[in-house]
């Protein structure tokens, strides 16, 4: 199996609306995108493979992604909730399949082998792992026969994830980020947008770019013409100065918050 190429992708958490999600992803899909993420958790996969199906769009192009709910994590389940999964989305096939949280069922010995016979049965064609610790990373790559192609995780210039992205770097896997405009807060954060209006690029935009030149793929969540917008940051050219501006920033706190005395076992 090549490589998994992941590019900027739509990210569709919160978008509970059945007939909204379908739109979006083909709207997507039809304006460019070619990676759709989705997960057991935000109950909308039979809505996003409407989305996927009614694009005019090769799904052979498209990566494909969802996410094992935490608590579906024991091997069984693990192996029973992928294929619901693939029913609801319309497909034979995911192009990725990630764990969601390392919480509530998981267990690394356990757990990880259901998703190495998943991929044997070709029912996922590569293995993620999601909001992981870079213990935890270590100790699943240890653990799985397939290699990691991608860890997900929160990142957006004010929580920028260093210690991962060099490690994404060192072991040779994508990291994936979600809630890359900090679920809105950017768009109130004075210092971030100063940037953005010095080098005349929509703080969205500009938040996307930075990523990507960070090599993280960002997972946007987007309705309406903002979906359309958000895919310019793959084409805009932000100056080194803007980037590094954005590095500067202060860090803040993640925003997305877990059983925190699991998260730290």
């Amino acid at each position: 199996m090549p490589p998994l190429d992941l590019p900027l992708g739509l990210g569709t958490s919160g978008l509970d609306d059945p007939e909204t999600c379908a739109a979006t992803v083909t709207a997507a899909l039809e304006a460019g995108y070619r990676h759709v993420d989705t997960a057991q958790m935000y109950d909308n996969e039979a809505a996003v493979g409407e989305g996927i199906a009614a694009a005019a769009v090769d799904r052979e192009d498209v990566v494909v992604a969802t996410k094992v709910h935490p608590e579906n994590l024991a091997p069984d389940d693990v192996r029973e909730t992928t294929r619901e999964s693939l029913d609801r989305l319309g497909l034979d096939r995911v192009d990725l399949l990630y764990v969601h949280w390392p919480i509530a069922a998981y267990d690394a010995a356990a757990t990880l082998p259901a998703f190495d016979e998943l991929r044997e049965e070709g029912l996922a064609d590569h293995v993620g792992v999601s909001n992981f610790t870079p213990e935890l990373l270590r100790e699943a790559r240890e653990i799985l026969d397939a290699p990691i192609a991608a860890h997900q995780v929160e990142c957006h210039p004010r929580f920028r994830q260093p210690e991962l992205r060099a490690l994404a770097a060192e072991l040779d896997h994508r990291l994936v980020g979600y809630s890359p405009l900090a679920r809105g807060d950017l768009f109130d954060d004075a210092e971030f947008l100063a940037i953005a209006e010095r080098n005349d690029c929509p703080p969205a935009v500009l938040a996307l770019a930075w990523a990507l030149a960070r090599d993280v793929t960002p997972i946007p969540k987007a309705t309406g013409d903002h979906v359309a917008e958000n895919r310019r940051a793959v084409d805009v050219d932000v100056p080194e100065t803007a980037l590094d501006a954005v590095d500067a920033l202060t860090p803040g706190a993640r925003r997305i918050d877990p059983d925190d005395a699991a998260w730290n076992r």
